[in-house]
Formats: structure tokens, C-alpha cells, sequence
């Protein structure tokens, strides 16, 4: 307990040192944005100022034309009057009336500039808010008396409950729709639900004909999937499928939803050069999350897989199969942690994982397909243990129903393993 406040004590100064740093941070993007503002803004005055230039010259320019005739006319005049030819009198017809027609006089305003008053309280709100000094304590127990509540909640074996054989020749995703039904999708069209039985309840087919790249239930049941190739999230209800979200220039990926009805979207750009996250409420998006606080890029650019779930914390976990690494950012997109695998001797293939979940206890699962395992991690990106017995071959993507039951695709076969881990 000393060791700790000591620790605490000599992290004090450096822990408030980046606080009033990531405040600068804060303050010097203001000052960029309002100096594009600025720019903005002047750029747009001389645009104005060109126009009315120009509106000025045009007119000068038809007054100096009519000038030029009257000194013509009059010169003319002059000519006929000194003349001794009369026909030239005769001839001559007056321009008066013609002139008389004055073209309308212009008067072009400058435009003006109205600056809104500052409002302080607002300006505070906007620039961020400091959270209060919290102070929490807890109870110390001692090791030898403390209860292993980890040996009570994972068994020590996890056990196969089921194993449904869904016809995909290669699976890729499952969802569950309830307690009683799950939708799966492969390398076809078609994406299909089955009862625990494994019976076949219905099937539905993209509405491009290609294979959907994931599938999720959103929060009023209706069945959501992505088609990459036509760049759009498509949702399924009373059998007709309707476009929820077009993309242009990304094509979506994975994709999850949230605790709150929200939707987490992987995607890609088309050239294949970068990746990101965007929330979704509906078709309107929220907040994209793409770098951490140092201007990187959160996730591997390109167009590999990347399986996303939500957290019971709020935390967003991905699965990067390229990058070889679990990635998690809280619900702002700030970065809290990656995890790069664990060391074993029997499971020495690449980490190239592919599908995540998460049970209620936060802990997370990805798929470890090459070693035909599963990774559990805590909320906190510590290894808990694999899943590595039930016969797995290839898993591939993961679901955690509301019972803890754990639902594996294994790729290559096309079976859903339905698994229990938890006592």
C-alpha cells in the first residue's frame, strides 16, 4: 500500500503535466480552426470585392461608350453646319430623344461584416469540460483469503453444446436474432437462419447477388449486412430489403451493434489506403474514429477483414487481421490498448485474427483461425486462456448470446459450434 502511494505520488506531477498539455493541445487546434475561418472568410471578401469591381467597370464602361457617341453626333453636327450641301441638313435625323434614354445610375454596396458576441459560458462548454478530483476507496484482502472468482466463473474445460450444419461451403459470420434463432453468411448470397436444431427457418438473398462481407441484428430485430461491392448497408425488415446507408469513395466491411441502437461500421477506401470506424444512429453518422491523439492511424490501411464489436464498457474492440492486433478505443475513439498475441509454444502460427465478441463480464474473444484457437482477454487486454478444445478448426466469426453461449464459425467446414465456457 506504501509502494502504491508512492507511485501515485511520484506520477502526480507527470500525470497533471499531460493533463495541461492535452489542454494546449486543444487550445492551439482553435486557434488553427478559427485562423481557417479567418481565411475563409477573407477569401470570400475578395471574391466580392472582384465582383464589384467588375460590376462597376461594366457600367463605366456603357456610360464612356455612350460618351463616345454624343462627341460622335456632335462632331457631325459641327461638319452639317458649316456645310453648304443641303442634303446633308436634310438627311440628318436627331439623336436627342436617342440619348435622352440615360441608362439607370448603379450604386453597388460594400458588404458588411457582423460579428457575433462571444458567449463565455458557451465557449467553455465547446473547448472541453475537467472531470472532478475523485477519490474512491476500497477494501484490501488479503491474497490468501481472497475468493478466485475466476476459477468460478470460466470452466475448466469449455464444453460443445451443438454443432449446426448450415450448407455454406465457407461460413464467415453468425448472429444471433434471439434465444432460439441465428443468422449465419458465408461466400454466397444467401444468408441464412437456423433454429437450435439446426433446422433451416429461412434464407434470404443479397440484393446484388454477391456475398454479404457481415451480418448483424439490429435493435428492433431486423437483419443488417454489408455489400462492399455496391458500397451500401442494407437492412432486411418484413422480407423487403431496403438501402440504410450509401458510401462514396469507402466500401463497408464488418460491422456491429451497439448497446445503445447504434451502428459501428468498418470500412476501407476504395484505392485500399486507409481504414476507419464510423457510428451510425439510423442512416446519420455520428463519429468517425480513424487516428489516435498523435495523428496515426488507428488501423492498418487496407481492405482486409476486420470483425468489430461493442464492449458492456463502451469500448470499441477490433479484430485487425493485417496488423495482426486486437485493437480497443473507449467510446470517444481514444485509444486505451492493443494486444499482439500470447506467447505459446504449440500455437506458433501468425496472429491473423478474424471475428471478436464479448460476454457481460467485458472480457473479449477473437478468432485465431490459422491455430484453430480462441483468445480470451479481460477488459484490459491481459490473456486470460485460449479455447483451443471442441474439435475447432478454422473459427472464423464469433457471437455471444444474452445466455453466454458462445456461437464459432468454423470457416472451412461450415458449421456453427455452439460452445459453453462459463459455469
Amino acid at each position: 500500500m506504501a509502494l502504491d502511494l508512492e507511485t501515485q505520488l511520484a506520477n502526480l506531477d507527470g500525470g497533471y503535466e499531460k493533463l495541461t498539455t492535452t489542454m494546449s493541445k486543444q487550445g492551439e487546434q482553435w486557434h488553427r480552426e478559427i485562423d481557417i475561418v479567418i481565411n475563409k472568410m477573407k477569401t470570400q471578401i475578395n471574391d466580392i470585392k472582384v465582383k464589384h469591381r467588375d460590376i462597376l467597370k461594366k457600367h463605366l464602361n456603357e456610360i464612356k461608350q455612350i460618351q463616345s457617341l454624343i462627341k460622335q453626333t456632335l462632331q457631325a453636327i459641327r461638319k452639317i453646319e458649316k456645310s453648304t450641301e443641303v442634303s446633308s441638313t436634310i438627311d440628318y435625323t436627331s439623336k436627342i430623344k436617342e440619348f435622352g434614354k440615360l441608362p439607370p445610375k448603379v450604386k453597388v454596396s460594400l458588404p458588411a461584416f457582423i460579428p457575433i458576441p462571444i458567449d463565455y459560458e458557451r465557449l467553455c462548454s465547446l473547448f472541453g469540460q475537467i472531470t472532478p478530483l475523485s477519490t474512491n476507496t476500497e477494501e484490501n484482502v488479503s491474497s490468501v483469503n481472497r475468493p478466485n472468482t475466476l476459477a468460478k466463473e470460466l470452466l475448466d474445460e469449455p464444453e460443445l453444446v451443438a454443432t449446426i450444419q448450415t450448407g455454406h461451403e465457407i461460413i464467415r459470420s453468425v448472429t444471433c436474432l434471439n434465444e432460439e434463432k441465428i443468422w449465419t453468411s458465408g461466400e454466397t448470397n444467401d444468408i441464412k437462419c437456423f433454429n437450435m436444431e439446426g433446422s433451416l427457418l429461412q434464407t434470404i438473398q443479397t440484393k446484388s447477388g454477391k456475398w454479404p462481407y457481415d451480418i448483424a441484428v439490429g435493435s428492433d430485430g431486423d437483419l443488417l449486412y454489408t455489400d462492399g461491392t455496391s458500397k451500401t448497408v442494407y437492412k432486411v425488415k418484413n422480407g423487403q430489403t431496403e438501402e440504410l446507408i450509401r458510401l462514396q469513395g469507402w466500401r463497408p466491411s464488418q460491422l456491429c451493434v451497439t448497446f445503445t441502437g447504434d451502428l459501428l461500421v468498418t470500412m476501407y477506401s476504395v484505392a485500399r489506403t486507409q481504414s476507419k470506424v464510423v457510428r451510425y444512429s439510423g442512416s446519420t453518422e455520428k463519429q468517425t474514429i480513424q487516428f489516435d491523439d498523435h495523428g496515426k492511424p488507428l488501423y492498418s490501411g487496407n481492405g482486409q477483414i476486420k470483425y468489430i464489436t461493442e464492449n458492456r464498457n463502451h469500448d470499441i474492440c477490433l479484430a485487425d487481421s493485417e496488423a495482426g492486433a486486437v485493437v480497443v478505443v473507449n467510446q470517444d475513439g481514444k485509444l486505451r490498448w492493443r494486444y499482439n498475441g500470447h506467447p505459446s509454444v504449440t500455437k506458433n502460427q501468425s496472429f491473423k485474427i478474424f471475428g471478436i465478441t464479448t460476454d457481460s463480464k467485458c472480457r473479449i474473444l477473437t478468432a485465431h483461425s490459422d491455430n484453430h484457437c480462441i483468445h480470451l482477454l479481460d477488459q484490459n487486454g491481459q490473456f486470460l486462456r485460449y479455447i483451443d478444445n471442441c474439435d475447432l478448426e478454422y473459427p472464423f466469426g464469433l457471437f455471444v448470446d444474452n445466455n453466454e453461449n458462445l456461437f464459432v464459425c468454423e470457416l472451412k467446414k461450415g458449421n456453427v459450434k455452439k460452445i459453453e465456457y462459463l459455469k
